[in-house]
């Protein structure tokens, strides 16, 4: 148990809740969450560092390009500061009638983001009966389920697309018997296929009436991840400013669980 005590950490509450018991109980190393950031705030607090820490990633680096976007944040010139730049352009879109944003990606590293972007912009903006439905594809996948509808649907929507420049290198090889017809693509990279995907995409649903915001990152690594993180939640604070709620509490989310406790039976 002592040495098990040694290899356990809690990331909790400073002063109360049940983990913060049982770690004070076991004398388990505590990180603890910040009393003024929400959970969906709080991928670059102990709550998310601590894992990524465990996982291998440079989180030095990862709070360089979260530092890196605040700083770029900090100027006033729309122009020039993309955080706020996206969030007038979403908020411009809304205004027109587009009713549902699209995260998409093309790299399906970046598919889990999408769901932590849809809590933080869902739970911050969706407040008195304003706010983008959002939701997310990782294409070419989703192409297959969503492409029409988002083609040939109703004209409510818009894509925000991240796009990853530099991937892994990985070739495509030729095949002797060419059964699929393919080896036009012999020796090109798979990422270059890719980009060539999202143009194509791109093109065919701006020309049907569904706007494009493309966000481009250089690579996915740990610099670029941190970037992203805080260029959408600084972009999310702004986005709830100009619909004029809160983008810091969430009350809707206390009725349901208050219906379930009480059909539960919590006291």
């Amino acid at each position: 148990l002592e040495e098990a005590r040694k290899r356990i950490f809690a990331t909790t509450d400073k002063a109360r809740g049940a983990l913060y018991q049982l770690a004070l109980n076991e004398g388990y190393e505590k990180f603890v969450i910040p009393d003024d950031v929400g959970g969906r705030f709080s991928v670059l607090t102990a709550v998310g560092l601590l894992p990524f820490v465990f996982k291998g990633v440079d989180v030095k680096s990862m709070l360089e390009g979260a530092k890196d976007a605040y700083l770029d944040a900090q100027t006033p010139d729309l122009k020039k500061n993309k955080a706020y730049l996206y969030a007038v352009t979403r908020y411009l879109l809304y205004k027109e009638g587009k009713q549902v944003e699209y995260l998409v990606n093309y790299e399906p590293r970046l598919a889990f983001f999408a769901e932590w972007w849809k809590q933080l912009y869902g739970e911050s903006e969706g407040k008195e009966h304003k706010g983008l439905l959002v939701s997310s594809a990782s294409f070419t996948t989703d192409l297959h389920s969503l492409g029409q509808q988002i083609q040939d649907g109703l004209r409510i929507i818009f894509e925000t697309v991240i796009q990853v420049k530099k991937n892994d290198k990985l070739l495509i090889p030729y095949d002797e018997k060419d059964l699929d017809k393919l080896n036009y693509l012999y020796n090109k990279e798979v990422s270059y296929v890719n980009e060539q995907a999202l143009i194509g995409t791109k093109m065919a649903h701006v020309d049907g009436g569904v706007p494009n915001i493309l966000i481009t990152i250089d690579k996915l690594d740990a610099y670029h991840f941190g970037y992203l993180v805080y260029f959408f939640e600084i972009a999310c604070a702004m986005s709830a400013y100009l619909l004029d709620v809160n983008p810091f509490d969430q009350p809707g989310v206390e009725a349901y669980k208050k219906n379930m406790f009480k059909l539960l039976g919590k006291k």
